[in-house]
């Protein structure tokens, strides 16, 4: 009898080890259907190499980045198939009002310094409301975009630059709104020609949208005689550019971008840091964005 026992828990045992085994990350496959005899298994193929922990990375970006950093995630998916990265894209001063809020955000790239300079206790320029959210020594200048003036195909109005806002050819523009970077570039441009925006108002010549985005729709659609937007947003929309802003006309048009303290996790901001990298170092990620008109600082 106990010979008997003695042996059904030996059979036990040696069950149980043998599925903790196939718990290990060792294929399921039996071993009589594998294509590789075990005495062929090299040193390399018997070791394990840890699979890197899947991580989500969050990042906030400005609309008019929406579909460069698209085509570049799937790319990035060949270099690092662990990162699910989580896009949100809107005007850089809706999401830095969620990032205010208490979004959780582990890379932002703003369409204007002003957002990341709201959020950034390094800044100098007067501009920090007393907010801390940038990770210490990951802002960097990323690309550089430049403003245009788009209209519907055909140009229905025959609106040929800038000063044609001034004329009756106008009865109406499109604008981003005051706290929308496209909207701040396009009231300096309009000033700075001497193009009273409160009388365009008054004539009904003027509708907003809350992102550069809704402008190039809008555009596209026919809906508005011309829109003030990037040069990007006119490439990806295939809209016909009619004038481009000169270096006088309104601010240079930079995208900062930094990793920040309210992400998800070490690791996550870790992750933000590698994407950061790669999008101004890899030349694929490169080529993405200067093919639709970005130019890419760092």
């Amino acid at each position: 009898m106990k010979k008997l026992v003695s042996l059904t828990l030996a059979l036990t045992l040696g069950l149980s080890l043998a599925a903790c085994g196939g718990g290990s990350g060792v294929s399921n496959t039996p071993a009589g259907n594998s294509q590789t005899p075990a005495a062929e298994t090299t040193p390399a193929q018997t070791s394990e190499t840890p699979a890197a922990e899947d991580v989500d990375v969050v990042v906030f970006a400005a609309a008019s980045m929406e579909a460069t950093l698209t085509q570049i995630a799937e790319n990035y998916k060949e270099v690092a198939p662990n990162v699910n990265l989580i896009f949100t894209f809107d005007s850089s001063g809706t999401l830095k009002t969620q990032i205010e809020e208490g979004a959780v955000c582990d890379l932002f790239i703003s369409a204007a310094q002003k957002q990341m300079n709201q959020l950034d206790a390094a800044d100098t320029t007067g501009t920090n409301e007393g907010l801390d959210f940038v990770l210490s020594d990951t802002r960097i200048d990323f690309v550089e975009n430049k403003v245009v003036l788009a209209v519907p195909d055909d140009n229905p109005k025959g609106i040929e630059s800038f000063s044609d806002l001034a004329t009756d050819k106008l009865e109406l523009l499109c604008l981003g709104n005051d706290d929308v970077p496209v909207g701040a570039y396009s009231l300096q441009i309009l000033d700075t020609l001497g193009i009273d925006i409160s009388a365009l108002e008054s004539a009904g010549k003027i509708t907003y949208a809350s992102n550069v985005s809704e402008v190039a729709n809008q555009v596209k659609e026919g809906a508005v005689d011309c829109g003030i937007i990037y040069a990007t947003d006119a490439f990806t929309y295939e809209l016909t550019v009619v004038d481009q802003a000169a270096a006088d006309m309104c601010d240079q048009v930079i995208y900062p971008a930094a990793v920040l303290k309210c992400g998800g996790s070490e690791a996550s901001q870790a992750a933000a840091q590698a994407f950061l990298d790669y999008l101004h170092t890899d030349e694929s990620a490169i080529a993405v964005l200067e093919g639709v008109g970005f130019t890419v600082l760092q």
